[in-house]
């Protein structure tokens, strides 16, 4: 998963920002907000289309952090429609899952925001920067 890391810089040099919602744009992907009752968000493609799909009902820190996952998918994996795998095949998807988290808060948390704060304990960096325990102790690994 440290490709990954990599892989995030240089989408952020390239592209000359790490916002997703500029990085989707600057992509050619398509987001849908709709009601999509428990699910968070999708991505799926289609006819060479890719699509990210948001639950409306997201809050603003939640939305940011969706959309940044499902960027990582769409990057990371880019032909697997997830729900399809998860409702037509027997594949895990658990690890494309952790893999587009390790995308995702690689993206929104940076290097030198993690030294400004390099004292801090897990639960401290979560509260600071808005995002659950699991996903800071990802960034760190």
């Amino acid at each position: 998963m440290s490709d990954i890391r990599g892989i995030v810089n240089n989408i952020k040099s390239k592209y000359k920002t790490s916002s997703p919602y500029d990085l989707v744009s600057a992509m050619d992907i398509q987001i849908c907000r709709c009601e999509l009752g428990q699910i968070h968000g999708y991505y799926y493609r289609v006819f060479r289309i890719k699509q990210i799909f948001l639950n409306c009902n997201l809050s603003k820190t939640e939305e940011k952090l969706v959309l940044s996952h499902e960027l990582g998918h769409s990057v990371l994996h880019p032909n697997a429609n997830t729900p399809f795998l998860r409702a037509d095949t027997y594949l895990s998807v658990d690890k494309m899952e952790i893999e587009a988290n390790k995308f995702a808060i690689e993206l929104l948390i940076s290097d030198s925001d993690l030294l400004e704060y390099s004292d801090y304990s897990l639960d401290k960096l979560s509260a600071i920067f808005g995002y659950h325990s699991k996903l800071i102790e990802l960034r760190l690994k």
